[in-house]
């Protein structure tokens, strides 16, 4: 009524003033227009009438002015169980105003905006319709990140593709319906439509024969390698990391293998320099492993590994890609090895932290009750026992830093899982220069080892007329190492006292002799996988797979034996906390050597030769760094082992 009579008034008012110009006239028809805007709504059209035209089968296609086809025909009732059924036309055609409506008509469906208003509108939610469009909310945001929503290169007023070039927008099914499934059988087609040249690759691969030829609706389509919405360029690495971590949601056990190898343990950090799935099965063209034309037939193998490892030889064929240590029938030598290295990890770990635990409780009740031995090394005129030369500090010295940078540059590709890893491996600037920092350390770590060797045999041949192989002073194994196990486990149930020890300590010669196999079994392996190619040329690729296993197994219980164990041994224990710098200072105060080498002590004693390493007590300067140096080192044991649980304990 409102709007009515405003419209007499400026017609009366027009009536008035025929006499002014045509452009005063126009300016007052505007506003008597615009004035009548405001107090009425723009009606409805009703679906129905929209029909009318676009529903005549008869008419499926107008051809527009640029010669492209515009396929207009919508089958009402399709239209009636999608989605959009209870929505206006012109919701999405929201440039019709009046019908008929002008051709051509120009696109104007807004989708994303569309969603995003009704699911701004929505408040509460417990509504099943809040977590359905919030659910298309964060898939609108995926594409308009993606590379479909970007400029066309060839022609940049336009978009790569839009939400309608690959959706039906009148034939959505819901999850579950017969539209949704006719959907994903159309989905290689959709995309081909543009990507002809991987639709016709795709068409000859064995998930293209199962979609496209007997329409199964499980196998792979271009979605679900390359997600939906949130779709990347393939020649970047979020698109290489996602595409390979999609292949694993069908291959759960072989993608659980690949990560297990140092090809997936990289690519679980987030990079993609390491062979992916589809490097070696290949990307729209995969074959059956049986198919001679498959880039993994036996025929074609070396070629595919011959991409990354250039000259690989015959060997690198018996390679277990996808080895399982816990399939027995298919790969009994790496389950064989596999359950070998767990059980001497669970059995040298069992039995020295027993040790341990019983150690702790003895010497603490002994140190409770006065007994033992605790030298007030600060009094000035303490007498010292030389106990290392500057040889042997050095090469401790070396030896554990070395040791744990190889820990922790290797832990982070074994424990590729957690996100501790993927942090270091950011800080040490990616696997390349991991890589590079872990073979550093190794060579240092193996040079220290065989220059020991070397110092040592010099050392048998200089004092060969005196030297016993079996003697106190010897570090090999003998029977009194035994007596002295069986009685020092008899003092921690209270049966007896103490044994007196010579110059080595059975635990210490486990010590010395522990890394002699852990050299061998981790200095070979790593040297196989160094060079796979010249390793291939003399070993099956089998091989590889028992070098992988042994060498992380065999790091593994030495990282945890070395900063659970031997610091217990060395720093931890009653009468040794908070710490000791013996082999950082070379000597120990003379008390506390008659206390734990009485053996040693009395002999010297009696040859008089007990004068020949006694000294004066090491500077406060020496002391001090020392101390600093033996805390740091401890503080980083510590942290490494931590890691190195956490990885483990979340591993399986």
């Amino acid at each position: 009524m409102a709007s009515t009579a405003w419209k007499s008034l400026f017609g009366i008012m027009a009536s008035c003033l025929l006499l002014l110009s045509p452009a005063a006239q126009a300016t007052i028809a505007a506003t008597a227009d615009a004035v009548a805007a405001q107090g009425e709504k723009k009606p409805e059209i009703a679906n129905f009438r929209c029909l009318r035209c676009h529903a005549d089968p008869e008419e499926k296609v107008k051809v527009r002015r640029d010669g492209s086809k515009n396929f207009i025909f919508i089958d009402s009732k399709v239209f009636d169980h999608s989605v959009h059924s209870k929505q206006l036309c012109t919701g999405c055609h929201n440039n019709v105003n009046k019908l008929p409506h002008p051709k051509p008509l120009p696109k104007s469906v807004g989708c994303v905006e569309c969603h995003k208003k009704n699911f701004a509108a929505l408040k509460d939610k417990s509504d099943p319709l809040y977590k359905r469009l919030d659910n298309v909310v964060q898939q609108m945001d995926g594409y308009m990140h993606s590379i479909h929503a970007q400029p066309n290169k060839k022609d940049i007023s336009k978009i790569n593709a839009t939400c309608y070039d690959c959706h039906d927008a009148h034939n959505i099914g819901t999850l579950g319906s017969m539209q949704r499934a006719e959907h994903r059988l159309k989905n290689p087609e959709v995309c081909g439509r543009c990507h002809e040249k991987e639709l016709e690759q795709y068409k000859a691969s064995m998930h293209g024969k199962a979609v496209l030829e007997k329409k199964d609706t499980k196998s792979a389509v271009c979605s679900d390698c390359h997600s939906t919405h949130s779709i990347s360029s393939a020649k970047g690495d979020p698109m290489k990391l996602t595409i390979t971590k999609n292949c694993g949601d069908c291959h759960e056990k072989a993608r659980e293998t690949y990560f297990k190898s140092y090809h997936g343990q990289v690519n679980k950090l987030g990079y993609t320099h390491t062979a992916k799935c589809y490097d070696c099965h290949g990307g729209h063209n995969i074959k059956n492993v049986d198919d001679p034309t498959s880039t993994i037939h036996v025929n074609n193998r070396l070629k595919t590994c011959n991409t990354c490892h250039k000259n690989a030889k015959e060997g690198f064929l018996t390679f277990h890609a996808h080895g399982d240590a816990t399939n027995f029938k298919k790969y009994p030598d790496m389950f064989i090895v596999s359950k070998f290295m767990e059980y001497l990890i669970y059995g040298v770990m069992i039995f020295f932290w027993t040790h341990v635990i019983l150690w702790f409780y003895r010497e603490l009740m002994d140190h409770l009750k006065g007994r033992g031995h605790r030298e007030d090394v600060e009094h000035p005129d303490a007498v010292f026992f030389r106990r290392f030369s500057k040889v042997w500090r050095w090469i401790h010295v070396l030896f554990a830093m070395s040791t744990m940078i190889l820990v922790i540059t290797g832990t982070t590709l074994l424990f590729s899982h957690t996100d501790w890893a993927k942090a270091v491996m950011t800080l040490l600037g990616g696997p390349i220069w991991e890589g590079v920092i872990h073979r550093t350390a190794a060579t240092i770590w193996v040079t220290v080892f065989l220059s020991h060797i070397g110092f040592a045999l010099f050392n048998i041949w200089r004092t060969r007329k005196t030297f016993r192989w079996f003697g106190p002073t010897s570090l090999i194994p003998n029977w009194q190492d035994l007596k002295d196990i069986i009685r020092m486990y008899k003092w921690f149930l209270g049966f007896t006292t103490r044994p007196k020890f010579d110059r080595w300590t059975y635990w210490q010669k486990f010590d010395y002799w522990a890394p002699f196999w852990g050299a061998t079994a981790i200095g070979l392996t790593g040297v196989m996988m160094f060079n796979p190619t010249l390793t291939s040329q003399y070993l099956p690729g089998w091989v590889f797979n028992l070098a992988t296993i042994v060498h992380a197994e065999e790091a593994l219980l030495a990282t945890v034996f070395l900063f659970s164990v031997h610091f217990f041994n060395v720093h931890f224990r009653p009468e040794k906390f908070p710490l000791s710098t013996t082999i950082f200072t070379g000597a120990v105060p003379l008390e506390e050597f008659k206390y734990e080498h009485t053996q040693e002590y009395d002999r010297l004693v009696a040859s008089g030769e007990l004068e020949k390493y006694l000294v004066k007590r090491p500077t406060r300067t020496v002391e001090s760094l020392a101390t600093i140096l033996s805390a740091l080192l401890i503080l980083a044991g510590f942290l490494l082992l931590t890691l190195v649980l956490i990885g483990y304990t979340t591993l399986h």
